[in-house]
């Protein structure tokens, strides 16, 4: 249980994109329900996963660059030493702990949770929760202000625009299933 709103977060590259959660997650963060962090490392690999889906060079390097101009203080540095000394069942998220050992945060935020296994984190001070239940757990501690970032994520977004109702189908699509089912009972 998260038990304040200023809490710090490492998000994985997996919660980044899709697009659907890196919304929620960034408007949250916007409204101050919690404080982002991310290593330079989950951001390159953002842009491979963009590039892997077609999205191009320049589009995939704008919004990296607009999400570090958004929250200029996520960015974690000098974790690469601590990469080396820790022991992952997937050398290649190692990265993600070290930029959450070097920040002090309380929670790492992927969808590959079996990659970040309880006891081995809790050594650090560290869980991982799914992008899913940490939204669940972040709407849970402040009703209004995240229903107020999720009403400001709708009426932001384009492409198509889409009401409040259809936004919430598509996060349930996505593995938003709690969180979009928390919003809804909130409307």
């Amino acid at each position: 249980m998260i038990h304040s709103v200023r809490f710090t977060c490492v998000l994985d590259t997996n919660v980044i994109y899709p697009i659907e959660i890196r919304d929620v997650l960034f408007w949250f963060a916007h409204y101050e329900l919690f404080t982002p962090k991310w290593s330079v490392h989950v951001f390159d690999e953002w842009m491979e996963v963009m590039q892997r889906k077609g999205i191009n060079e320049e589009e995939a390097f704008k919004r990296v660059s607009i999400a570090n101009q958004a929250f200029p203080d996520a960015q974690v540095v000098n974790y690469e030493p601590l990469i080396d000394g820790l022991d992952l069942p997937d050398s290649k998220d190692c990265h993600v702990l070290a930029a959450a050992i070097k920040t002090n945060a309380n929670i790492i935020v992927t969808n590959n949770l079996k990659d970040f296994p309880s006891d081995y984190l809790a050594s650090f001070g560290l869980v991982a929760k799914s992008a899913d239940d940490f939204i669940a757990d972040i709407i849970d501690l402040n009703h209004e202000k995240a229903l107020q970032a999720f009403r400001q994520l709708v009426l932001n977004r384009r492409n198509p625009d889409m009401d409040e109702y259809q936004v919430l189908d598509n996060l349930r699509k996505n593995g938003l299933k709690s969180s979009a089912d928390y919003l809804h009972a909130l409307l």
